[in-house]
């Protein structure tokens, strides 16, 4: 094996942050949850999609093919979201799951795993930990 013996510049993406193709014909709102359409393309997350973040900006791909524009997502990082079900300071660790792209519980049933509850704030208003499927450490 050869080691380097002068610098070698490497590209350092920004961290918790990815950039991901589109699907076509679609708009994905800033601070929207964003989901994998089973075909490798971000789209506004639909109950038991893939989690893959949340859109740090409208991304509009209303009148684009598929893959023509990218969606910038939060794939990591503490978010302050309504939850159903949450009522207490208790439901700090429950998993947090989605059943689109604005609508966050705790029932697992048919939805998609984002995070869990890390604080509970005031009725369903809880901070939640994410993390995008393919960061996840299974």
């Amino acid at each position: 094996m050869t080691t380097l013996a002068v610098n070698k510049p490497r590209v350092w993406p920004l961290a918790d942050i990815n950039d991901l193709p589109m699907i076509a014909a679609d708009i994905i709102y800033e601070g929207a949850a964003v989901g994998d359409n089973a075909s490798g393309l971000a789209r506004p997350l639909v109950a038991a999609d893939p989690f893959l973040g949340f859109a740090q900006s409208q991304a509009d791909n209303s009148l684009g093919a598929a893959s023509a524009i990218n969606v910038r997502v939060k794939s990591r990082g503490y978010i302050e979201i309504p939850v159903v079900g949450a009522a207490s300071a208790a439901d700090q660790g429950e998993i947090v799951y989605a059943s689109d792209d604005d609508t966050f519980t705790l029932t697992s049933t048919s939805n998609s795993a984002v995070g869990k509850v890390v604080r509970w704030v005031t009725g369903t208003t809880c901070v939640v930990y994410f993390e995008a499927v393919a960061l996840r450490s299974i």
